[in-house]
This record gives structure tokens, sequence and C-alpha cells, in this order.
């Protein structure tokens, strides 16, 4: 039986004029994952969920967002909730206007669900959005996206200028809409911390390609932190371990063999992306990972 795809690219490529933004992606993510996009600045994030909501086109390879073209009509449109960056609400307008807004835009727009959340998140119907502070405007943006009762939500980075409080509040409520929802979800974050409390899919973007993709759990389990002279490791061992990355005395390897190791030692999430944003920065030669990896 095929498990449903929420996004599934193949050589994915975007130029930018001179400037390439992605290459030859290939990429296939389940649906029903909270997935963390993680990267460098500059990696290619905002290029591929913009070419996930239809804003961009590629320029070359194939992508599908919940088993059709992006943006492929309005009923698709519907489908997919989409919070930028900057969190974009109109100064203008009060949070009910923005509500009344969402509901003439979408046909499956939730009034109750809508209205429910800006209750518990302390917001005032009659004030404009003008007047919100960084941490309210981005859950203003984020009920509107939700209100939709979309299949997926895509988050380019919205809690990256929140303080710590504020972060932390918008990723509970992500986490509950979520959930309320039974929708899949791709956040993308440079900030790890935000990725380890709502994420169990990862996937790792450096230098315009995928280096890694898989759930949280199976990534984990199939690296390890080995002990040995950096200068001795090939890139890829005899015993069917990969060296991702190595040096100051230790190695981040992948494979079955690495578990088996005994002198091996479990890896963090942060020790796993930096590792790979490590090779993909050259500090390590190592043959580059497969990142069509799913369950």
């Amino acid at each position: 039986m095929q498990i449903p795809l929420v996004l599934h690219a193949e050589r994915l490529t975007k130029r930018y004029g001179r400037r390439t933004a992605l290459t030859d992606c290939d990429l296939r993510i389940p649906r029903g994952h909270v997935v963390g996009l993680v990267g460098p600045n500059g990696a290619g994030k905002s290029t591929l969920l913009q070419l996930a909501c239809g804003l961009i086109g590629p320029t070359s390879g194939t992508l599908s967002v919940l088993g059709s073209r992006p943006a492929a009509n309005a009923a698709h449109l519907a489908r997919v909730g989409f919070v930028a960056q900057d969190t974009p609400v109109y100064a203008s307008f009060t949070i009910a206007d923005h509500l009344k807004m969402g509901a003439w835009l979408n046909p499956s727009w939730d009034l109750a669900l809508a209205t429910r959340r800006i209750a518990e998140v302390g917001l005032d119907p009659t004030q404009k959005a003008g007047r919100l502070s960084g941490g309210q405007r981005a859950q203003l943006a984020m009920t509107i996206a939700a209100a939709k009762r979309p299949d997926l939500l895509i988050f380019d980075e919205p809690a990256a200028a929140l303080d710590p409080l504020a972060r932390k509040g918008f990723m509970r409520s992500l986490v509950e809409f979520v959930g309320e929802l039974g929708a899949s979800a791709v956040l993308s974050s440079h900030l790890l911390s935000d990725v380890e409390q709502v994420c169990d899919y990862l996937v790792v973007l450096c230098d315009s390609r995928i280096q890694i993709a898989g759930p949280v759990r199976d990534l984990l389990a199939s690296h390890r932190r080995i002990a040995g002279d950096p200068a001795k490791m090939p890139a890829t061992m005899s015993a069917g371990i990969e060296v991702i990355w190595a040096e100051h005395g230790h190695a981040l390897v992948r494979g079955d063999a690495a578990v088996r190791a005994r002198d091996a030692e479990p890896v963090t999430l942060e020790e796993l992306v930096l590792a790979y944003m490590s090779r993909a920065a050259g500090t390590v030669t190592a043959p580059r990972a497969s990142a069509a990896v799913s369950r």
C-alpha cells in the first residue's frame, strides 16, 4: 500500500538569474508529520516553502503538494495554510476585520475555531493589528491560516523575531492546531530548540541541497558518535559505516554497523544537524547521503 505524501519533489531546482537556490532536490515526506526544515540562512528554505505554496514556480524538476501541483486551483489553495516569516497582517484592520476577511476568502472557514483561539490567547477583537506585539501578530496570522481548516500548515520561520516567551506560546499553539485539525505541518527554523520541541520529522537543507531527511527517531537511531583519528577515517569505512563529520578525535557516523559498534555513543539532534551542515560547508570530505528517507 502506497503511503500518501504531503510533499514529493524530484530533481527540484530553482534559480534566480545566476544564483541557484535549490539544486536537484529529491524529497518524499509522508502525511501526518510535523516536519522541521532546518539549515543556515540562505540555504533555500524559504524558496522551497514558496514553491510548495505556489507563490513561485520551479526552474526545473517537479513538486507535488498533497498529491497535486502547488496552487493547482482554488480547492487546492484552501487545503494549504501559510504563515510567512514576517507574519503579515493588515495594520489598519482590527482582529475582527481579519476574521471577516478570512470568512469571505475561504469557503471552509471555521469561525468558531478562529473566535475561540483569539479569545484563548487573550486578543481583543476590536484592537487594530498595527498595535499588536510581534507575538500577538504571529498568533493572529496562525489563527487565520488554521481557521481555513487546511490539510497542510506551512510556517516559514514565523517565530524567528519573537522573544522566548512569545515563541514558546506560538509553538504550543502550533501543536494544538495540528492536533485539532489532524493536519500535517512544515516548520522552517534555524532554531533547533523549536524543532526539538514540536517536530517528529527532519529535513536538513544546506548549500541548496537536501542533505538528509527522515523521521527524527529513525535518524537518531542510525547515527552514532565514535572516537578515532579523523585523519585515518576514510569517507566510507569498510564496515559499512559512513563518516558524516570528523574532528578533534571524534566522528559522527551513519550505518547499522555504527549502531552496533562497542564504542559508539548516541547523538543529539543538534549534533546530527551540525554534522550535516559542516559536511555541506566542506569541512569534511564525505559522499552525500540519500535524502529520500521516509516511512
